[in-house]
């Protein structure tokens, strides 16, 4: 546990991914923010939050982002564990903190939950097992089919929708999305003349889900046969501000520390924060995933279920590799010749690399890409597997492991 030793926590992440929820069981106080009475008192004297009792949780910190300074100097008086977690939904306006806050308040990125968080369930392969290297045996059983992971691409990883019936889930997701477009961009100073153009570009967005699709790309796909687009500035700004609400989650282009590579691409493959929301805003249910229905944006070919198949094994590795301190990128050459799902990278700069297949069986085809990747860069490569659909874990006599996304645990 990290928060007994260190004095200050924000939580960040999307809305709805539990951050209030987790943290109010850590504190002995609460203050909501998020409450007009509650934010007047406190921007008329942040620095009298110091009077509560501790720990104390400042829920949706950013909207007064002074607390974050008298966090920050109250920790500079005294670093002791557990003292202060702040939520926060939003990244405020650059400016609104005096301090960044660096060695004074740490930073967590809370995500929706994994398929283990959502115990459909129970992993028997480590990934911080498999950063230590050693291409141990695999094992374990899954119950999964495909039919199951795309139920759970669409059921969605935020908490409080994961009990809702279909409809209702349906309902709450466009609400979601409508509620991010006309509510909060709006807070963070984004001025929106024409909301259904913002919708328009983040289903084009959700359709180049793990693609490294251009900027310019996304664009088109937003408005199609279109002359009058939005000036580049503008699409700038929509990516900016759904960032700053953590509701873009790219993964970044991977740069090897050492200079091992030459001539790899820096473009990010691009994620929302919940697979779910992808699907919604394309109005692809269960059925019409598994029927192969759905556009892809970008270069990187498949169908659709395929890549968002890759957004929920995205999400799952980066949590698990977040708690074994570790940095998930992706590789891509400049031309597309040679390209890698998922690098996890450790501190010493050796790598894990993941590909990622919608399929049960593994074919000697879908190790190219691995094996390219172990000549290139020798021991620097921990380990190397493919997750897939299918229904047990094992390693290859070449060495590559193959694993069932649901098999896959801390």
């Amino acid at each position: 546990m990290l928060f007994p030793q260190v004095a200050a926590i924000a939580l960040d992440g999307a809305k709805g991914t539990g951050k209030t929820t987790t943290a109010k069981g850590r504190v002995a106080e609460v203050l909501a923010l998020d409450w007009p009475e509650v934010r007047e008192t406190v921007e008329a004297d942040p620095v009298r939050i110091l009077q509560l009792p501790r720990p104390l949780l400042l829920d949706e910190w950013q909207k007064v982002p002074a607390v974050w300074d008298v966090v920050r100097r109250s920790v500079d008086a005294s670093n002791e564990g557990g003292q202060f977690l702040l939520t926060g939904s939003a990244t405020p306006k650059e400016g609104a903190t005096a301090h960044s806050g660096a060695g004074r308040i740490g930073r967590l990125r809370m995500r929706p939950m994994t398929l283990v968080e959502r115990g459909v369930c129970e992993p028997t392969v480590s990934l911080a097992g498999l950063l230590e290297g050693g291409r141990s045996a695999l094992n374990g059983a899954s119950s999964l089919r495909l039919s199951d992971y795309v139920d759970e691409i669409v059921a969605s990883g935020f908490p409080a929708f994961r009990e809702l019936e279909a409809r209702t889930l349906r309902f709450q997701l466009d609400s979601y999305l409508r509620n991010v477009v006309d509510r909060d961009v709006p807070e963070l100073g984004l001025r929106v003349r024409k909301p259904e153009v913002l919708l328009s570009w983040l289903r084009a967005y959700a359709a180049a889900t793990s693609t490294t699709a251009s900027y310019s790309q996304i664009l088109d796909a937003a408005t199609p046969g279109q002359d009058d687009k939005p000036a580049r500035p503008t699409i700038i700004a929509y990516r900016d501000v759904l960032t700053d609400l953590w509701l873009l989650d790219p993964v970044p282009a991977w740069i090897p520390s050492r200079n091992i590579l030459t001539r790899l691409g820096q473009t990010p493959k691009h994620h929302l924060a919940d697979p779910a929301l992808a699907a919604r805003l394309l109005g692809l249910g269960t059925d019409a995933l598994i029927a192969g229905d759905g556009d892809v944006v970008g270069p990187q070919a498949g169908n659709m279920v395929g890549h968002l198949f890759e957004s929920l094994a995205t999400l799952c590795v980066r949590v698990l590799a977040e708690a074994a301190e570790a940095r998930v990128s992706h590789m891509r050459t400049r031309g597309g010749e040679h390209e890698i799902d998922l690098i996890v990278v450790r501190d010493d700069g050796r790598v894990l690399a993941i590909e990622v297949k919608l399929s049960s069986t593994v074919h000697d085809r879908d190790t190219k890409q691995l094996h390219w990747l172990h000549k290139q860069i020798g021991d620097n490569l921990l380990d190397a597997i493919i997750i897939n659909t299918g229904p047990a874990a094992y390693r290859r006599a070449d060495g590559i492991g193959v694993v069932p996304l649901g098999l896959l645990g801390v």
